[in-house]
């Protein structure tokens, strides 16, 4: 189970946070669905995600080449309200990178 402080640890940095923010509304999201609606480079989405993997915040699935990612089952009730609210809170800020991956062209996985 996570801590508090190594919950908000892993948060702190806005790629991590605005990527977990979008997975946890979506639900499930593979890495080109996170740089296209972030608009930055597989390598640095790829490197936050693996971050959030080690603080055990998403979890991960290779489906042939592409890797998805989701919440963690075993997220503490706390930080997924501690989620919920942070993205509702959001909610502007991330339109433009919701727009973005709605007009993802679904080839890239």
């Amino acid at each position: 189970m996570i801590s508090p402080l190594a919950f908000y640890k892993c948060l702190s940095e806005e790629t991590r946070l605005n990527s977990l923010l979008l997975i946890y509304e979506q639900r499930e999201l593979c890495v080109c669905d996170l740089t296209e609606a972030l608009g930055l480079s597989q390598p640095k989405i790829s490197r936050h995600l693996a971050e959030l993997r080690r603080c055990r915040i998403v979890i991960d699935e290779r489906r042939g080449k592409w890797v998805y990612y989701k919440l963690h089952p075993a997220l503490p009730a706390w930080a997924s309200r501690v989620l919920g609210l942070t993205a509702k809170a959001e909610a502007g800020s991330l339109s433009a990178a919701r727009a973005r991956m709605k007009g993802l062209a679904r080839d890239c996985c």
